[in-house]
């Protein structure tokens, strides 16, 4: 019969420690929001220079995943709120609010069985929705790594989530207002549709 010390040492043998596990799986949800945040300002970037009168609304946007993958790469929490919260609106607009990915699926599907490649502009929402998604997955990863992770810490990503939507709102407001519709389609998301 197996004595607590036996089982112990049978669990560590079978389960590495923290101390033991590669660093290439440590530094994972880093890699998830360099991705991310890498992908989707690219996405960005191309959109912005297809499209001349989104670009200083892209600048600003993109200046929120600047300070996400900043502050994330030095593991401070403000970082992954910021990265939750920029990163899961804007995905959460284009399933749920918008038909932005849908049409860009659609015209993925398309594009594939068709081989004529149209609406490019609708086509990008695909790589974008990923590199939020990633984002998102990296900064919730990161978050759940941090050794504290107190009560208090509703209260700042609420902050976050209020700060960076007012900032994006405001980039709106100044650069693309007629966007700003987006944000009262919030309180009404229906189911995505193809």
């Amino acid at each position: 019969m197996a004595t607590h010390s036996g089982l112990k040492d049978g669990l560590s043998r079978n389960f590495p420690s923290p101390r033991c596990v590669p660093a290439c799986v440590k530094r994972a949800p880093e890699r998830l929001i360099v991705c991310g945040c890498g992908l989707f300002i690219f996405i960005l970037w191309l959109s912005a220079y297809f499209q001349a009168d989104i670009r200083w609304l892209h600048f600003f946007q993109a200046l929120m995943y600047v300070a996400t993958l900043w502050l994330a790469l030095h593991r401070n929490r403000w970082g992954y709120f910021i990265g939750i919260s920029a990163a899961g609106l804007w995905d959460f607009s284009g399933l749920f609010v918008n038909n932005f990915v849908m049409s860009g699926l659609r015209w993925l599907m398309a594009w594939i069985h068709s081989g004529q490649l149209k609406h490019v502009d609708q086509i990008i929402a695909i790589p974008a929705f990923t590199g939020n998604f990633l984002v998102l997955a990296g900064c919730l990863w990161g978050y759940a790594r941090l050794p504290q992770n107190p009560l208090s810490d509703s209260v700042r990503f609420l902050a976050a989530f209020v700060f960076s939507t007012g900032f994006f709102a405001a980039a709106m407001a100044l650069f693309q207002p007629r966007y700003l519709g987006l944000f009262r389609a919030l309180l009404h998301p229906h189911w995505p549709r193809l």
